[in-house]
């Protein structure tokens, strides 16, 4: 390989690495870290391996840490593992030292930092940094506290799952912008306000103690319950030597420390090659692609189509036809672009929804239609419904899409339908039957008002956050909900209160009308009808674990919220009770009791509640 080709080499891997300093990653770190692998075969000594990938913040005060923040050195595979653990043994037999641990810790995946209650620093080059306290300021909630060492600014997974992908192409890209800017946009602001971004130093992280042979041995089950529970973007976990002499003895080099080790796991992968794409219109707008590949085996399936998630991949990376690409399978349905190998073909993004062909604008990464009366995202917004709603069968994509070709293109007019109507469509008898019946049972069968309100598809107003609204303000007045009175509930944000109030008011005929049609709704308590409960968990945060044996879990949590408990389904700092059934897992056993919290057997809280009830 020439000198030209390394330095190629060595361009690419600076512009990828700046990009994933910057929030918008162009690869997987699994295709980075095999460009970096192949430099050091071609170029043992070359600089770009000898230093940390930096991160810069112009702008702001540098400022040197007492002990640098290096790389941590990455291992995808056993034998690479294997070659860590004899490394650290061979160090510590000629310590004399007969027995090694390993601490493993989730490795998250947001922006490095270390904060010592006065100074609050980037990692940078490592060894030196830029000071950011300002990001508490903007509202970034320091986890356990000031002071607490180094750890990663992050946002909740969960919530930018729910809340944000649809306008930032990674939970890094959102976290950059933050710490970087001096002004905000809305949906960054809105996160902040929502208390969402968060500083967790690793010290605060759930994490366990293991030897090497059962690091070896028992890889895949210690990442997966390590990761279990972490509610924040990880890539992997960290495995640190215990022993501070041996550490020191290790020592470092000029990229990363050698008593440390990233374990990182990934789906399987293959390679295939573009032979077309097709644009899909989303329930809110949202026209992604889906790129359709030469057949290639995968997981025991053969692979027709993977997702490129949004327009922003592939105008970056110029994929078009004939393009050659990585993919892979981590449990998904449908395999997900995980690195362009060569870009080919002419890069045709479309200007139009291919579904109502008005014009399309840009937001961020994402390609966005703006007709609300865009058929495919009728479609989307239907089947959204029944989907949601969760109580009905028959009801899927190819139904809906029929009946809405037959001119019925709202929950109102389905809801009119006959058994007859169905067979004039083109239904057989049988499929006419169960659709009318599934209207009647959609309607009859038990169903939460938080299900309910979140299947009309809302803009901001998922599940969890239709049960936190309707805590507040009764199903029957949530049409007439000001954003005031949304943004006085803890948990929503000026800008998001504005957008979820704007969507309910456009939506509100539907609603009302779908009310009116006498649905079986279990209601959720009000919040000022718990405070008048007396109860010993009113206010207070419970998970329950494992299987329950004097009701189901569903039940008891129901219970538990009508007492005025806030229920959780995973254990962090304001959790104060684990209520454990059978057959519970180890990792939130062993988070509970790292965070204090009070763990009780199904009977105990039963025997809690008992107590609390007059006449005991």
């Amino acid at each position: 390989m020439t000198q030209t080709t390394t330095d190629e080499l060595v361009d690419l891997l600076t512009a990828y690495n700046q990009a994933y300093r910057q929030g918008s990653p162009m690869v997987e770190d699994a295709t980075y870290d095999a460009l970096v692998e192949r430099l050091r075969t071609i170029a043992p000594d070359h600089p770009f391996l000898k230093a940390v990938e930096p991160e810069q913040f112009p702008g702001r005060q540098e400022v040197r840490h007492p002990a640098p923040m290096l790389s941590i050195e990455k291992a995808y595979t056993r034998e690479q593992l294997e070659r860590f653990v004899a490394r650290v043994r061979k160090e510590a037999d000629a310590m004399g030292l007969e027995s090694v641990a390993f601490r493993l810790t989730p490795k998250l995946d947001g922006l490095a930092g270390r904060d010592d209650g006065q100074v609050f620093a980037t990692r940078g080059n490592g060894r030196v940094g830029y000071e950011i306290s300002s990001a508490f300021e903007k509202g970034v909630v320091p986890i356990g506290g000031r002071g607490r060492g180094v750890g990663e600014i992050v946002v909740v997974k969960s919530y930018f799952d729910q809340c944000m992908a649809e306008f930032f192409e990674h939970p890094r890209n959102m976290v950059v912008g933050i710490i970087s800017s001096d002004t905000l946009n809305e949906n960054a602001r809105t996160a902040l306000n929502d208390r969402k971004v968060h500083f967790v130093p690793y010290s605060q992280v759930f994490s366990m103690v293991v030897d090497g042979a059962r690091l070896v041995e028992e890889t895949r089950s210690l990442v997966e319950r390590l990761l279990a529970d972490v509610d924040y973007p990880t890539d992997g976990v960290v495995a640190d030597v215990t022993d501070e002499r041996l550490k020191e003895r290790m020592g470092a080099t000029a990229h990363h420390y050698r008593w440390q080790i990233a374990i990182k796991t990934k789906g399987e992968t293959a390679r295939t090659t573009v032979t077309g794409i097709q644009w899909q219109v989303g329930r809110t707008g949202n026209v992604t692609p889906v790129m359709e590949v030469e057949p290639v085996s995968l997981s025991g399936a053969t692979i027709r189509r993977v997702t490129a998630h949004h327009a922003g991949n592939i105008r970056n990376a110029g994929i078009g036809i004939g393009t050659r690409i990585e993919i892979i399978r981590s449990g998904e349905v449908i395999p997900k672009l995980e690195a362009v190998l060569e870009a080919r073909g002419e890069l045709r993004l479309p200007d139009a929804c291919p579904s109502c062909s008005q014009p399309l604008t840009w937001q961020n990464d994402f390609l966005k239609c703006t007709n609300s009366a865009c058929r495919a995202q009728i479609e989307q917004r239907l089947s959204h419904w029944f989907r949601i709603l969760g109580n009905a069968d028959w009801f899927g994509i190819k139904t809906v899409q029929k009946i809405v070709d037959n001119g019925h293109d709202s929950l109102e007019a389905i809801y009119r339908l006959s058994e007859t109507d169905y067979t004039s469509m083109g239904f057989g008898p049988v499929q006419s039957k169960n659709l009318a019946e599934a209207i009647v049972i959609s309607r009859t069968k038990p169903v939460e008002d938080w299900r309910f309100l979140a299947a009309f598809g809302i803009a901001d107003l998922g599940t969890g956050d239709s049960r936190k609204l309707l805590a507040h303000v009764p199903l029957e007045k949530i049409v007439d909900v000001e954003p005031d009175a949304i943004i006085r509930i803890k948990g929503f944000g000026d800008k998001t209160s504005g957008r979820i109030a704007e969507s309910i008011g456009a939506m509100a005929g539907t609603i009302r009308h779908m009310i009116d049609l006498g649905f079986n709704l279990q209601r959720t308590p009000l919040v000022s009808e718990q405070a008048a409960v007396s109860s010993p968990i009113a206010e207070k945060g419970i998970v329950f674990t494992g299987k329950m044996v004097h009701g189901s879990r569903q039940a008891m949590q129901d219970q538990a919220r009508a007492l005025g408990a806030r229920v959780q389904t995973a254990v962090s700092g304001s959790t104060d009770y684990l209520v454990c059934g059978q057959k519970v897992g180890a990792s939130k056993m062993d988070k509970a009791e790292r965070l204090g919290v009070a763990i009780l057997t199904e009977s105990q809280y039963l025997a809690m509640l008992d107590d609390a009830t007059p006449g005991h």
